[in-house]
């Protein structure tokens, strides 16, 4: 009993090690995000055929990294189909996905596909079956909180699935802290202020402030990226001055009656 012990044990190791180094071995290739600082860290882009990790915070944050990872997915999918698997309770916290919204980041909502799970077992399963088919460009696998089944077993053979089919997984976690993975990259995405739009926008372009806690093949960063809906990528944001309010038009900057006053 003791002997069968061992071999079996000894057959286990031997497959860790194998499929460790086949992953140390692994050249993915990668699609540059626009961004030139983040694109040389990187070492040429974003790797496809590989997963990777976004968090944020709940609240606001949660919104910020939604469109990152939607901008992540717009360079990587390469106009191919999408699917996003959700659970239902994610939905409940921060609301359903906007496909006019996602339209106006530049995806195309016609190539994607979304999939509301019960659980977080169910999503994963979902997210594994997709990423094994290779027809499709990105799959997103959204989790809200701490979730003890997206361990580093379930890490593993998201990660062997997304190398086998070279699909690219992206995984956003809201309300969760990092735990370890087989991820390629991780990201902690928050919202960063957005310049100043034209005089008939609403609300400028989409800016983040990015930062790479994890890079498997090279150092980490952060910047400062916004997303260009027309042109589908990140770029380092325009140098702009900070807006100063106008004087009242219909009366001086300082009236006379009150030049001489001082205030608290």
């Amino acid at each position: 009993m003791t002997g069968a012990r061992t071999n079996t044990l000894a057959t286990l190791r031997g497959s860790i090690e194998r499929i460790e180094s086949h992953g140390d071995a692994y050249t993915p290739d990668r699609v540059a995000l626009g961004h030139a600082d983040a694109d040389a860290t990187l070492q040429g882009g974003l790797a496809v055929g590989a997963m990777h990790e976004v968090f944020a915070e709940a609240g606001r944050q949660s919104a910020a990294a939604t469109g990152f990872v939607a901008g992540l997915a717009g360079r990587a999918g390469a106009r191919r189909p999408l699917v996003w698997v959700r659970q239902d309770f994610t939905e409940i916290e921060s609301g359903a996905l906007s496909m006019s919204g996602l339209a106006e980041l530049g995806l195309d909502p016609r190539l994607m596909v979304t999939v509301r799970a019960a659980d977080v077992d169910t999503a994963l399963r979902t997210a594994a079956d997709a990423l094994a088919c290779d027809a499709l460009g990105v799959v997103v696998l959204e989790v809200w909180g701490e979730a003890r089944q997206l361990d580093l077993v379930a890490s593993r053979k998201l990660t062997l699935a997304a190398q086998a089919s070279g699909v690219t997984g992206l995984v956003l976690r809201v309300a969760a802290e990092p735990q370890p993975s087989t991820a390629e990259t991780r990201w902690i995405v928050r919202a960063a202020h957005s310049p100043p739009g034209a005089l008939w926008s609403a609300w400028g372009a989409p800016v983040f402030d990015a930062q790479l806690v994890r890079n498997r093949h090279g150092p980490v960063g952060r910047w400062i990226m916004e997303w260009k809906c027309d042109e589908c990528l990140f770029e380092k944001p325009a140098a702009y001055p900070q807006p100063v309010a106008a004087a009242p038009a219909h009366r001086p900057y300082q009236t006379p009656a009150l030049a001489g006053r001082r205030f608290a």
